[in-house]
């Protein structure tokens, strides 16, 4: 009985201090689905080497023990998924340059045009 206790009233702090926490910012957003893709693409990865393997070890199968078996089912050949790459910024980063520049920085000169 006391555990049960215990255990409802914790469950009552976590739901009320969870209930309390503020909207994530587009910077936080952003970081989240950056790590959303990264971990997307480490998947990939990992798919990948998982294929390279099976098919390492079903030649080295068929190469000593399958002689006289029957051949095996036709598989979607490994697709590598290349290197990472990060999304692009490019949308966010002329946002963001203006808030960076300090109040009373006066702005970079052009560079003079050659006539």
């Amino acid at each position: 009985m006391k555990k049960s206790l215990f255990v409802l009233s914790a469950l009552a702090i976590c739901f009320s201090a969870a209930a309390k926490l503020p909207a994530l910012s587009d910077e936080a957003k952003a970081k989240a689905a950056e790590a959303a893709a990264k971990t997307a693409h480490g998947n990939k990865v990992a798919d990948f080497q998982l294929c390279k393997s099976r098919e390492k070890v079903a030649a080295h199968y068929y190469k000593t023990n399958g002689k006289g078996k029957a051949a095996p089912a036709a598989t979607p050949a490994c697709a590598d998924p290349g290197a990472y790459k990060p999304a692009e910024t490019t949308a966010a980063a002329p946002a963001a340059a203006p808030a960076a520049a300090p109040v009373g920085a006066k702005p970079a000169a052009a560079p003079a045009k050659k006539g």
